[in-house]
C-alpha cells in the first residue's frame, strides 16, 4: 500500500509543477507588470483594485472568478446596483479582446483596440445591436509604460479618466 501511495505522489508532481503560476488580471485591467494597486477616477467615481504578487485581482463586489489553465480570467461575478452580473472575457495574443455581460436583460459586449504600447486606444460597446465607439486621446503614461491619464468623448461629453498605479518592488 505504501508503494502505491508513493507512486501516486510521484505521478502528481508533474501536474503540480504545471500548476498556474501567474494570473493575468492585471492585463484585464489595462496594465502590465508587477502592479500592486490601481486607483482610478472617471466622472467622479473612484475605484480601487489591488493585486496579489502573482497577479490575481482583489476588488470589493467581485466573486467566483474562473480562470483557464494559463491564468487568463474567463468569467467573474460582480455585484452592481444590488444585482449579480456575470462578466465573460475572451483573449487574443495575451490581450483582452472582449468583455461581455447581461445588464438587467440587456446584453452588452465591449471590444478593445490597442496601440503599439499595449494601451487601449478605442473601445466599442455593442448594446443589443447598437454600437458606440469611444476613442481615447491624450494618453499619458507612467515610467513603467502603463497609462495614467486619457480623454474620451461619449455622447458629446468630454471625459478624462485618471489613475494611479502602485507597483511591487
Amino acid at each position: 500500500m505504501k508503494k502505491v501511495l508513493m507512486i501516486l505522489a510521484l505521478m502528481a508532481i508533474p501536474f503540480a509543477m504545471h500548476a498556474q503560476a501567474k494570473f493575468h488580471d492585471v492585463e484585464a485591467n489595462e496594465a502590465q507588470g508587477a502592479v500592486k494597486k490601481i486607483s482610478q477616477s472617471m466622472m467622479g467615481r473612484d475605484q480601487t483594485t489591488t493585486f496579489t504578487q502573482d497577479g490575481k485581482m482583489q476588488r470589493e463586489g467581485v466573486a467566483d472568478a474562473v480562470y483557464d489553465a494559463d491564468g487568463y480570467l474567463q468569467s467573474m461575478k460582480m455585484s452592481f446596483q444590488g444585482q449579480d452580473v456575470v462578466i465573460k472575457y475572451t483573449w487574443k495574443d495575451g490581450k483582452l479582446a472582449t468583455q461581455s455581460l447581461d445588464m438587467m436583460g440587456n446584453p452588452m459586449t465591449f471590444k478593445f483596440t490597442y496601440n503599439d504600447k499595449g494601451a487601449v486606444v478605442a473601445q466599442t460597446m455593442d448594446m443589443g445591436g447598437q454600437e458606440m465607439k469611444m476613442e481615447y486621446t491624450d494618453i499619458k503614461y507612467d515610467a513603467k509604460g502603463n497609462w495614467i491619464s486619457r480623454k474620451t468623448s461619449m455622447m458629446g461629453q468630454e471625459m478624462e479618466q485618471t489613475r494611479t498605479i502602485e507597483y511591487y518592488e
